[in-house]
């Protein structure tokens, strides 16, 4: 067993080393970033090329940090994965090169990197229910050219079952070599959790300002759900199952992709930082 003289030098080292990063430098970045004595630093928006000061507790869920767009990290981490994996550099998204000939879709992305990609790149951001329309589970892939890259931000626990239809009609929309830019809610359990698994005829109800779920499955059985999980509010966008990490990759292997990455490192010049190794961004590879 350590001596106490050894156990307090590790003491010390600790609060020296935390009072070090509070004070003076965050490294672990491409470049230092100075921290003041308040915890905040200043980033660069790398969707809106603004700048904008913050503390690490504030970039944590899904808090807005940017000053002038109200971007989150999510939203930053997609624009930054963008020109990393099509011009191999980070690039602020309003300082891109126009470049026309490279392909991209989004469903329902977010406006922030949706505008700035679509005014430099042969980018179309798509929605479900408005136009232009695409519904990812059932796609007529004979309607598009092949594309370089497509983003999915926090969709597919969205998508009605199966949602492997999903993850399928990306593969067959991209190129060899394409890139599909994810993110979902997801946890290191073992398993996906499929909220509705039998889902077929189904319908929501609300009732006394309760919402449920009534569903007809295939051979005829009536089942009802309570407890649902709504994004954006009730009523709104239904969750349709929590993934796994471990799910998630089986789902993309089973789809044909050859790799996924998952991009958990922080880049605290454009105010990319995580506090948990879940609900990550990933890239799968064509």
């Amino acid at each position: 067993m350590p001596g106490p003289n050894t156990i307090a030098q590790r003491v010390r080292k600790r609060v020296s080393r935390w009072q070090s990063a509070r004070q003076g430098r965050l490294l672990g970045t491409r470049r230092e970033i100075e921290i003041a004595g308040d915890g905040t630093f200043a980033f660069r928006c790398n969707l809106c090329g603004a700048a904008s000061r913050t503390t690490l507790i504030a970039l944590g869920g899904e808090r807005e940090s940017c000053d002038t767009c109200s971007s989150v990290v999510r939203f930053r981490a997609i624009g930054r994965l963008v020109t990393q994996e099509l011009f191999g550099e980070d690039i602020v998204l309003t300082e891109l090169p126009s470049a026309r000939h490279i392909r991209g879709i989004g469903l329902s992305d977010a406006c922030a990197y949706a505008r700035p990609l679509a005014r430099r790149l042969g980018y179309v951001n798509t929605f479900l229910h408005a136009e232009p329309r695409l519904d990812i589970a059932n796609v007529d892939v004979d309607r598009f050219e092949p594309c370089d890259f497509i983003i999915a931000s926090d969709v597919f626990e969205h998508v009605a079952p199966p949602v492997s239809r999903a993850f399928a009609n990306v593969y067959r929309l991209l190129k060899p070599g394409g890139k599909f830019i994810f993110t979902v809610p997801f946890s290191l359990d073992d398993e996906t959790v499929e909220h509705f698994p039998a889902l077929h005829d189904w319908q929501l109800e609300s009732r006394d300002g309760a919402w449920r779920l009534v569903n007809h499955t295939v051979d005829g059985r009536r089942e009802t759900h309570d407890g649902l999980v709504f994004h954006g509010g009730p009523g709104t966008t239904l969750e349709m199952r929590l993934f796994s990490r471990v799910g998630l990759e089986r789902e993309f292997a089973q789809a044909g992709f050859s790799r996924v990455r998952i991009a958990s490192e922080a880049y605290l010049p454009f105010g990319i930082h995580w506090e948990h190794p879940w609900s990550l961004p990933m890239v799968a590879y064509r």
